[in-house]
C-alpha cells in the first residue's frame, strides 16, 4: 500500500550523500511537499503541485519533516547510573583519579555482572523508548561493561533482544576492550588475548555483533594493542571503530586511519596532523574515517571540547553524537547535543543536523540506508512542533521539540 503523506510545509535532508566541510551548511529540502512512502521505504517526494498516485493519504498539517536521527555512539546498557561519582567531580576529583580509586568503567563493570539479562533489558528498554521520543530512530549501542566472556555475550544478548523489540534500527558493536579488569591490570596482554582469542569467537558464532570497538586512550589501550583487536575482527569480517583522543593525543586517529576504522570518537585533543590524516582517509578506497565529536562527555567532565569548527573549515565529514553512558556523558537526546554543538563549539543548526543525520548514518556505511528521506531509504522521519525547526532545537535547550515520530512509514507509540 503506497502512503502520502501530504501538506509538509518543508521537508528537509532529502539527499543520501555524505557532506563535507562548507557543505554541512547546506540544506537540500523541497518546500509545501509531500513524501510518498510503500513497505517503510520512501519511493517518491516532491511538490504539491504535482502528486503521484497513492492508496491512502495522510496530512502532516503544514507542518516541517526531517529524517530521524542517527546516535553513532552509545553505551545504553549499563546496570546502574554513577551519581556518587559526579559528586566527586564535584568535590574536584578528575575522570582519572576516580578510575584509579576503582571508580569509572571498572565500577560499571561491577554493577553489571551482578545484574540480571532480564533487569539489564528492561532498565534499556526505557533508555531506548525515550531516546526515540526526542527523535532518535538509528542507534548504535556498544558493549564494554562486561570486561569478561560471560558478561560481554550478556551485554550482546540485551542489544539482540533490543533490536527485536523496537521498530528502529539497532545496531550492536563489541567494546570488550574498553578498560582492564582488576584481575589483569599487571598482565594487560594476556587480557588483550582474552579479547581475541575467547569473547570475539563467541561473540562471532552467535552472530552477537555488527562492529568492534577499542578505547585507544592513555591508561587505556595501546596502539599496538588496538591494533591486535582490529585485525583480530576483521578476520571475521567485522568493521572496526576507535575511541581516540579524548584525554590527550593517544594515536587514536593514527590507529584509526591505519587500519580502515569507519570512525574515530571522542577527538577533545587534536591538531594538524590528525586533521591531515582524517582528510586524505577519504582519498582511500575504503570510505574513509569519519570524525565523531561527542560535546556531552566535554560538557558533562569538563574537558576540553572538539574542534569541530576547525575540522569543518579543513573539509571533513563531522559527525556528532550522544556518548550515551552512566560515567561521562548521561545524555540521551541527540537535540540536547545539538543544542551544546551550536552553543559551545560554534557550529550552524543546519551543520549540525547534517552532523546526526547523513554524516551520523555514514559512519555506521547505512547512508544509503537511514540518516536522509532520499528514494530508497527508510522511511523514518520527525515531524517537527513548528516552523525553523533546526534553530529552534538548539535554541529551546532540552525542550523536545518533536511533535511526532515515524518508523518505516508508521507512527511510533511509546512501548
Amino acid at each position: 500500500m503506497k502512503t502520502l503523506f501530504t501538506h509538509i510545509s518543508k521537508l528537509m535532508g532529502i539527499r543520501s550523500e555524505l557532506k563535507f566541510g562548507a557543505e554541512m551548511n547546506s540544506i537540500d529540502a523541497i518546500e509545501n511537499a509531500y513524501l510518498l512512502v510503500e513497505n517503510g521505504r520512501v519511493v517518491g517526494l516532491g511538490s504539491m503541485r504535482e502528486l503521484p498516485q497513492f492508496d491512502r493519504e495522510i496530512s502532516l498539517e503544514n507542518k516541517e519533516v526531517i529524517p530521524g536521527f542517527v546516535d553513532s555512539h552509545t553505551h545504553t546498557v549499563f546496570a546502574a547510573p554513577r551519581e556518587e561519582e559526579f559528586v566527586m567531580r564535584i568535590k574536584g576529583l578528575s575522570y582519572e583519579a576516580i578510575a584509579e580509586a576503582g571508580g569509572g568503567i571498572l565500577n560499571s563493570a561491577r554493577k553489571l555482572r551482578a545484574a540480571s539479562e532480564d533487569d539489564l533489558f528492561e532498565q534499556a528498554k526505557s533508555r531506548v523508548a525515550y531516546m526515540i521520543e526526542q527523535g532518535t530512530t538509528t542507534l548504535e549501542i556498544k558493549s564494554g561493561y562486561g570486561l569478561s566472556v560471560d558478561s560481554e555475550l550478556k551485554m550482546l544478548r540485551v542489544i539482540k533482544r533490543l533490536k527485536e523489540a523496537f521498530p528502529i534500527t539497532i545496531r550492536a558493536t563489541f567494546l570488550g576492550a574498553h578498560a582492564f579488569p582488576e584481575a589483569f591490570q599487571q598482565r594487560k596482554d594476556d587480557y588483550v588475548q582474552l579479547v581475541v582469542k575467547d569473547m570475539l569467537p563467541a561473540i562471532v558464532a552467535d552472530d552477537l555483533a555488527d562492529h568492534v570497538d577499542v578505547f585507544c586512550e592513555n591508561g587505556f589501550f595501546t596502539e599496538s594493542q588496538a591494533e591486535v583487536v582490529i585485525k583480530a575482527a576483521k578476520r571475521y569480517g567485522l568493521p572496526a571503530k576507535i575511541h581516540g583522543n579524548q584525554l590527550g593525543y593517544s594515536g587514536g586517529v593514527q590507529v584509526a586511519v591505519k587500519n580502515e576504522c569507519w570512525s574515530v570518537d571522542h577527538l577533545e585533543f587534536t591538531r594538524e596532523e590528525e586533521w591531515d590524516l582524517l582528510t586524505d582517509s577519504f582519498k582511500q578506497s575504503f570510505g574513509g574515517t569519519l570524525p565523531v565529536a561527542l560535546p556531552g562527555v566535554s560538557y558533562f567532565l569538563g574537558l576540553p571540547y572538539a574542534q569541530a569548527r576547525e575540522m569543518i573549515e579543513k573539509g571533513l565529514p563531522l559527525v556528532l553524537a550522544t556518548d550515551f553512558n552512566p560515567g561521562s556523558s548521561p545524555i540521551n537526546s541527540l537535540q540536547l547535543v545539538m543544542s551544546l554543538a551550536c552553543t559551545q563549539m560554534k557550529l550552524t543548526p543546519e551543520e549540525a543536523f547534517h552532523a546526526i543525520t547523513v554524516n551520523a548514518a555514514a559512519a555506521l556505511r547505512m547512508n544509503q540506508e537511514v540518516g536522509s528521506l532520499s528514494p530508497g531509504s527508510k522511511a523514518d522521519f520527525l515531524v517537527m512542533k513548528s516552523d525553523n525547526s533546526l534553530a529552534k532545537i538548539p535554541y529551546f535547550m532540552g525542550q523536545n521539540q518533536i511533535d511526532k515520530v515515524f518508523v518505516g512509514g508508521e507512527l511510533y507509540t511509546q512501548h
